[in-house]
């Protein structure tokens, strides 16, 4: 006969059987609790790592409005992005074939979601993957299982456009300067009066001139320290082309100094049809213009050994120059001769200013060739610029009032980069 178990014996059998269910049972997965990412990676048998959620989607197009060489990423954010969230960083991968081998091209911060990438090659289709990065990832590299899983985008070229539609206000502002430019030289070349602004720089040029004359001394010209290449140069010898002429007409000495071999030869040409066009082609002397040294410092100290021992009557310094320019500007005006000075070197302007008699200043240097010559082109040209900027300038007070008070994002317009 068998006896039914006591309730003791019961207890025992289920305490025995659930201690055997607990010991083989797996660990409870992450993806099991409630708030964890879905994926969980172990990278030793303390440490537990949590791999973000991939990015849902990612789209990737040729950057549009640019010279080519570049494509841009776009892609949704991870669900564990945002505040709080574990998203560090977003790592980009590229590679040629949608099986890879992808390669990292760039990152971008977490709430990032677009990246351009600018090592592209034009033509070359691409294929791109976003891999999310958590914190606790950072400084480590990336786990091959993420780039493995992520999405993968492509392909795409990167190609270059004709027109950068985001500086059509430059196209239009270049348009329109052309035309007043155009517009003036016809008008020039048909015989009409343009007014241009007196410099009074310019207007004392026959004054410096006939000083020398008056005196029986010699005209110095310095074109500055520059070579050929430099717009400053390039007006300085235009301006000297006037000043021998006038030399000639007025049988007066000019001596021109140089600190480099192009511009002894271009000065000296200009100085020799000066001399031509005013009939006197007999008086210029191939040493009149004649070279000194291209050493800044030796040049400076050469012209001034020459001005304390001469003593010329008028002085020009016309072109660029550098740290000698009060050097020069200064023992000039020991010696009481008149001086006119021009520069597009801001930093030199004062020390004109202060030691020279007159003193072009900034682009009044290279409007005087078109001042002293009335060249229909040259005239039209500076007239056209002048409305240029007679136009800027009525756009700033336009648009200073229409954003003081609010009523219009008038800047929007000057904007070249969106």
């Amino acid at each position: 006969m068998t006896l039914p178990p006591t309730r003791s014996t019961s207890r025992a059998i289920v305490s025995l059987l659930l201690a055997i269910v607990l010991a083989w049972a797996p660990p409870l997965a992450a993806q099991d609790q409630p708030g964890v990412p879905s994926d969980t990676i172990l990278s030793d048998t303390t440490l537990q790592i949590l791999l973000p959620r991939p990015v849902p989607a990612v789209t990737v197009k040729d950057t549009q409005d640019d010279g080519g060489g570049s494509i841009t990423v776009t892609w949704e954010a991870s669900a564990d992005d945002g505040d709080g969230g574990i998203i560090n960083r977003y790592v980009i991968y590229r590679a040629t074939s949608a099986e890879g081998p992808f390669e990292e091209v760039g990152d971008a911060t977490n709430n990032a979601t677009t990246f351009s990438d600018g090592s592209a090659e034009d033509d070359v289709a691409y294929f791109y993957r976003v891999v999310p990065m958590t914190l606790a990832l950072a400084g480590q590299p990336v786990p091959p299982a993420l780039v493995e899983g992520a999405m993968v985008a492509g392909p795409v070229s990167s190609s270059a456009q004709w027109l950068d539609w985001r500086r059509i206000n430059v196209l239009v502002g270049v348009l329109l300067l052309c035309v007043f430019i155009i517009y003036y030289i016809n008008q020039a070349k048909a015989g009409k009066s343009l007014f241009i602004r007196k410099i009074a720089g310019l207007e004392a040029v026959d004054e410096a001139v006939g000083r020398a004359t008056e005196m029986g001394k010699k005209i110095y010209y310095i074109p500055g320290t520059q070579d050929m290449d430099n717009v400053q140069t390039i007006a300085g010898v235009t301006i000297l082309g006037r000043v021998a002429e006038l030399a000639a007409q007025y049988e007066t000495y000019l001596q021109v100094p140089v600190s480099r071999s192009l511009v002894l030869v271009t000065a000296r040409e200009i100085v020799k049809e000066a001399y031509s066009k005013a009939g006197r082609p007999d008086a210029f002397q191939e040493d009149q213009v004649h070279y000194l040294t291209d050493d800044q410092f030796g040049y400076a100290a050469g012209i001034d050994g020459m001005v304390v021992r001469e003593k010329p009557a008028t002085i020009f310094f016309m072109g660029a120059f550098y740290a000698e320019s009060l050097i020069l500007a200064e023992t000039g005006n020991s010696i009481g001769a008149i001086q006119i000075a021009g520069t597009g070197m801001p930093s030199q302007l004062p020390f004109f200013v202060a030691a020279c008699d007159y003193t072009l200043i900034g682009e009044e240097l290279f409007a005087a060739s078109a001042y002293l010559s009335r060249e229909p082109k040259l005239l039209g040209s500076l007239k056209g610029q002048d409305m240029g900027k007679a136009v800027i300038l009525i756009a700033i007070v336009v648009g200073l009032v229409l954003e003081t008070f609010g009523i219009w994002s008038f800047s929007r317009l000057f904007s070249v980069i969106q």
